[in-house]
This record gives C-alpha cells, sequence and structure tokens, in this order.
C-alpha cells in the first residue's frame, strides 16, 4: 500500500478522499490549515495530521518527504470569488500549482492526481454528453485557471517526467460540503429549505449539471491511482444530467417541504448544460460509475445538514 499525501485534506471532496484512501489501506499524511475546524475526516492511527499552508513552500517541501503519490485536491477560490478577482486564482492556485511540481519532481512523486473541473471546463457547447477528446472552451476564470493547471502538468511530464493524471470531476454533492459558500447547489438549496427560507434560482430552472454523492467519487479515484492509465485525463461523473427543477423536487420529496424560489437572471459566465461521457473511465477501469442515487444521496445530506443546524 501506498504512502499519500493530500492537499486540501480537511475540505469537502478531500476529507471524504482521505476516508476512501484509509478504507482502501493506504496511509495519508493530511495536509490543511486545520485552523479553525477539527478533521472532518474520520480518525485512524495511519493518518497523519500535518498543518501547513499551501502558500508556503517550505510547508509543501516538508509535506512530501516519503511521499509516494500527491493528490493536488486543494484550491484557494471557489467559482464565484475567480470570477470576482481572476488575479487571484492566477497568483494562488496556478503559480503555487507549479511550484508544488517543481516540488515534486525534486522528491521522484510517483504520480500527481489532479483535482480539475468537469463542471465548466468545456465551455457552454451544445453537446449530449462532454468527453475528454472535446476542446475545452472554458470561459470562467475558475474553469481557465484549472485547464492552465492541467496544461502545466502535462509540461512536467514531458520536461522533468512528472507523472500525472487529471480528474475532471463533476458536480460532487454529499456531508460536510459548505452551504454558506457560494458553490455547491444542492447543499445551498437544503440548508435554506431546512431553514424554511426562499432557494435562488437563476432562469427558468432548465440548466442541467451532473451530480454525483462525493464519497462515490472519491471511492473511484481511491481505487485507480495506483494504475498504470493509458490517458492523462479522466472524466468522474454520473453521467446523469439532472436540472435545477428536478434538483426541486427531490428536495421536495426528501424534506416534505415546498420551498419558495426567488428567481433571478442567470449569471453570463454560467454554462446551460453539463454532463460528462465516463466511457473511458468505466472502459478502463471497470468501476461502476456511481452506486448511491440522487435521491439516497440528497437525503443523507439534508439529514447532515438538519444535524449541524440543531446544534447551532
Amino acid at each position: 500500500m501506498a504512502n499519500v499525501l493530500v492537499l486540501g485534506a480537511n475540505g469537502f471532496i478531500g476529507s471524504h478522499l482521505v476516508d476512501s484512501l484509509i478504507t482502501a489501506g493506504h496511509s495519508v499524511r493530511a495536509f490543511d490549515r486545520f485552523s479553525s475546524r477539527q478533521p472532518q475526516f474520520d480518525p485512524s492511527d495511519r493518518i497523519e495530521i500535518t498543518a501547513g499552508d499551501y502558500l508556503n513552500l517550505d510547508d509543501l517541501e516538508r509535506s512530501l518527504e516519503g511521499i509516494d503519490y500527491v493528490f493536488h485536491f486543494i484550491s484557494t477560490t471557489t467559482p464565484a470569488s475567480a470570477d470576482n478577482d481572476p488575479s487571484i486564482d492566477i497568483n494562488t492556485n496556478i503559480r503555487m500549482s507549479v511550484e508544488l511540481f517543481k516540488l515534486c519532481a525534486q522528491a521522484n512523486i510517483k504520480k500527481v492526481i489532479f483535482a480539475s473541473t468537469g463542471g465548466s471546463i468545456y465551455g457552454d457547447v451544445t453537446t449530449p454528453y462532454f468527453k475528454e477528446t472535446d476542446t475545452p472552451y472554458p470561459v470562467s476564470p475558475y474553469a481557465i485557471g484549472k485547464l492552465t493547471i492541467e496544461h502545466y502538468l502535462r509540461y512536467f511530464r514531458v520536461k522533468h517526467g512528472l507523472n500525472s493524471i487529471c480528474l475532471r470531476l463533476s458536480n460532487p454533492y454529499g456531508e460536510r460540503q459548505p452551504f454558506h459558500r457560494k458553490q455547491g447547489v444542492v447543499p445551498i438549496f437544503l440548508e435554506r429549505i431546512a431553514r424554511n427560507l426562499p432557494i435562488t434560482v437563476f432562469g427558468d430552472g432548465t440548466m442541467v449539471r451532473d451530480y454525483m454523492y462525493v464519497r462515490d467519487m472519491t471511492d473511484m479515484v481511491a481505487a485507480i491511482f495506483e494504475k498504470k492509465t493509458t490517458y492523462d485525463t479522466y472524466n468522474i461523473g454520473s453521467g446523469i444530467g439532472t436540472d435545477i427543477n428536478q434538483l426541486i423536487e427531490v428536495a421536495h420529496v426528501i424534506s416534505g417541504k415546498s420551498p419558495v424560489i426567488d428567481r433571478k437572471d442567470v449569471p453570463s459566465t454560467f454554462v446551460k448544460k453539463v454532463v460528462l461521457d465516463t466511457t473511458r473511465f468505466k472502459d478502463e477501469f471497470g468501476q461502476p460509475v456511481m452506486k448511491t442515487s440522487l435521491e439516497d444521496g440528497m437525503r443523507a445530506t439534508y439529514e447532515y445538514i438538519s444535524q449541524v443546524i440543531s446544534k447551532e
């Protein structure tokens, strides 16, 4: 089993990834600030908690000692914050990713696994499903930044022999996902419904996304990262398109509440439809793409959010 470093280990996806890696038998060094929150992942004697600042090169260099695989699942911005100030994404996410890859090459890391985005990297192009071979046309700074980092990984593969794969993740949702940020429509909706507050819907509610329960997603990642891969990029998603109106209907079923809807204009950088083609992943690894239905996953998320609210 491998010694792995998870950057962003106390975040939403990162904490579930830590759990999935431990379940798969690996030893994990969990890197995050841990400044204001207790570890969100489940406790294990095979987890080494490392408090550090992603923007500090010394912290990053120390975190790589004795590591075989690096999971780059950290981000200093959200789609909304990058849209408000693209320069922050450039000066932090892109710049520090390049510095990280330099350190990984020097440390002879076996592979870097990068969490890219499948939700917006392909752009607003009309197609039933997005394939990895489609040309990306991102229009948001967040997605542009992710694509830029993907390109730098290819540069480091060619120039320095640093092995890597880019995982274009769909829209994950589930427990531990922050609902006070402007990211993640599922927890935002469910939190407001739990509090009997109106929910904001952009446009007519027909915007389509590919939603996937987060633990299904991280289990898939944990199952394949050590394997020799044919490609350097993989879509990770459910392969099922769900629009906002359908989400609201499921939320109504699991909560027993009919939410009040506040409609607003669609932001210019929003993509109308994103559904990922996951054939490449399934053909190569034979891994089931989705074990948890949308209703079951949203029910678990709603119960988690209700418990958090009850403790406030």
